[in-house]
């Protein structure tokens, strides 16, 4: 990426023991009155690349301009939490923490008026890129017949997101803290009782922008509960008003390790 210098923070604010710490409070309040046996637990992790980062702040009259010119294409580290619980055969709950913040410093193409202020192209711009989720799912299993698993849903997304530009003394900000409604799909072909394929989405999307998070994963169970997943998650979306103009592609190669109780 030449002028480009990248690194990844996994929570912006109070850190990953922060993130842990909520997801850890969360899993208590919905699990209280479930069975253990009904419970999911998986860290995945992995590395994030940027194919997209488009912006401009204000959407209608600031400057648009590529955001991994400052912060790089990756890869990136990246962590994410899961917790499932089975509410009965076909019914579940999913909890879903994913905390993911991005910065580096290089140069603008040319000059950029961000909110209030014009970044130079002449001198290096530190940029930071902050859209973490928090997410909670319900899904209906409305096939589960021979290998086929089949599942549909709907969840409620918070999101955290936050654009900053530095430069010399200069600091601007866009932050912007919100709840969305998503649809959510779920597909599972088995090949025997150790190895299976997964389809899991969630997108939602409206005049004013979309969001999809879609991945593709190969799981296969150890011993003892244990079991581990690899594969592929793509993260595409943005918005388009007056206020901002943003949109991202990012792509996850991922693994995980899970334990179902």
């Amino acid at each position: 990426d030449g002028v480009a210098s990248a690194s990844t923070k996994i929570s912006r604010r109070k850190g990953l023991p922060f993130s842990i710490g909520v997801f850890w409070i969360l899993l208590q309040v919905i699990s209280a009155p479930l069975q253990a046996e009904e419970l999911d637990l998986r860290v995945e992790g992995g590395n994030v690349y940027s194919s997209r980062n488009d912006v401009r702040i204000p959407g209608d009259d600031g400057t648009r301009f590529a955001l991994r010119d400052l912060t790089g294409t990756g890869p990136d580290p990246y962590v994410r939490f899961y917790g499932v619980y089975d509410l009965n055969d076909t019914s579940a709950l999913r909890l879903t923490l994913a905390p993911l913040e991005i910065d580096g410093t290089g140069k603008l193409g040319r000059d950029v008026r961000f909110k209030d202020e014009v970044f130079s192209a002449d001198a290096p711009v530190k940029g930071t890129y902050n859209f973490s989720t928090y997410r909670l799912t319900y899904r209906w299993i409305f096939h589960d017949r021979e290998r086929w698993r089949w599942g549909l849903g709907a969840a409620a997304l918070v999101r955290d997101a936050e654009i900053t530009l530095e430069q010399g003394g200069k600091r601007q900000s866009r932050d912007d803290l919100g709840l969305v409604p998503l649809a959510h799909l779920y597909g599972e072909y088995r090949f025997n009782d150790q190895a299976s394929v997964i389809l899991d989405v969630e997108g939602a999307w409206s005049p004013m922008g979309r969001a999809v998070d879609a991945g593709f994963m190969a799981e296969y169970e150890l011993d003892s509960g244990w079991y581990a997943r690899a594969g592929y998650r793509t993260l595409e979306g943005g918005a388009d008003n007056d206020d901002v103009y943003t949109f991202a592609w990012l792509h996850y190669g991922q693994v995980a390790l899970g334990y179902r109780f």
